[in-house]
């Protein structure tokens, strides 16, 4: 992965100058799921932005959704930006929701793949539970569409985390949180721009919450990416740039008739 940024308590990635996008990674994402994305769109008239997200370094009493979107907010304001485009997969796309829930007016757009905020088992089963590396290995490869693309490293990472008590503790307090959260109720009064981007074969948060994401926000969109799992951007990150990029543009021509006198 590119190097990140450490400044304080912040930890992050970022590349290109323009309108910011902040990406928000999910509980087993690295920064690097996001590669895809992060080569494509400073060439674009964007700025990247990745920060690391205190999944497993805050207290527990800040092990939550609605915490991390505090948090995510608190960076934006720290990095001194305006407004923002948040793009979030799975966790991440839960944090982003609920942060444009909190804080309408730091939202230019938001852009969600694979998110938890609807689905009753919160991130399906994906979250580990200890197990051999067996188990594990096929838990990781569930979220794929592709079982190849579970690489040894991120089998690895996924066991490690198994295996490390803090951090499950921490995995199972945001499973459940990410359930006591939920956006059903919400999302009808959400009226920031949305991107939804879903992969036909996710396993983790099946398609029927995607349409069910699409009809509950009023002003979404909803594109498909066939064979693809639960990381469409890392899936299909040629698909999944072409769909976002489109929708950006809109976005933009939309934004720039709402500014123009």
């Amino acid at each position: 992965m590119h190097s990140t940024t450490k400044e304080g308590k912040y930890s992050y990635f970022e590349a290109g100058e323009g309108t910011p996008i902040i990406i928000l990674h999910g509980l087993m994402g690295g920064l690097s799921n996001f590669d895809g994305v992060a080569n494509y769109f400073p060439q674009h008239g964007y700025k990247i932005v990745i920060p690391e997200l205190p999944i497993y370094t805050q207290s527990i009493l800040k092990t939550n959704v609605k915490a991390f979107a505090k948090w995510v907010k608190d960076f934006i304001t720290y990095k001194g930006f305006d407004r923002v485009i948040l793009l979030g997969n799975s966790l991440g796309g839960h944090i982003a929701l609920y942060h444009t829930k909190m804080y309408p007016e730091k939202m230019l757009g938001l852009i969600i793949t694979g998110s938890s905020g609807l689905y009753e088992s919160a991130m399906g089963d994906s979250y580990p539970r200890r197990g051999d590396r067996d188990y594990i290995q096929k838990k990781a490869q569930d979220v794929f569409y592709d079982p190849a693309i579970a690489t040894p490293e991120i089998v690895e990472e996924v066991y490690a985390m198994a295996n490390d008590r803090i951090k499950l503790i921490k995995t199972l307090t945001i499973a459940k949180s990410a359930i006591r959260h939920n956006m059903a109720k919400d999302l009808p009064k959400m009226h920031v721009p949305t991107c939804i981007i879903w992969g036909r074969n996710d396993n983790v948060t099946p398609p029927d919450v995607a349409e069910e994401f699409h009809k509950l926000l009023p002003n979404s969109s909803l594109s498909w990416i066939d064979k693809c799992g639960h990381a469409a951007m890392m899936e299909h990150p040629d698909e999944f740039n072409r769909l976002m990029h489109e929708w950006l543009k809109k976005l933009d021509v939309a934004h720039h008739l709402l500014t123009e006198d």
